[in-house]
């Protein structure tokens, strides 16, 4: 009788013990989740930073060479335009 007892003990233990891993298994892998999202939104959010860095920069480099290349004609034709009218003079 005892023997029937020990053994129903043992495979109650062993069935709560099934259950707690199972539990605790998937309290890990919900943090893990968790974890991963966040990891996720700050790579994604790294790289749009680091697109958006790109292309001020980018807007600033082509408005500086706009201005340098407006500025340049400008002063060539203005030259020209000079030579001219000393020569028609």
């Amino acid at each position: 009788m005892l023997g029937g007892l020990g053994k129903l003990a043992a495979e109650g233990l062993a069935h709560r013990t099934e259950k707690v891993t199972e539990e605790a298994v998937h309290a890990v892998e919900g943090v893990v989740k968790e974890v991963v999202e966040h990891a996720k939104e700050a790579g994604e959010k790294a790289i749009a930073d680091a697109f958006k860095k790109a292309q001020e920069k980018g807007d600033k480099v082509v408005k500086e060479v706009t201005e340098t290349m407006t500025n340049t004609v400008t002063n060539a034709v203005t030259h020209a335009a000079e030579g001219l009218g000393k020569l028609g003079q």
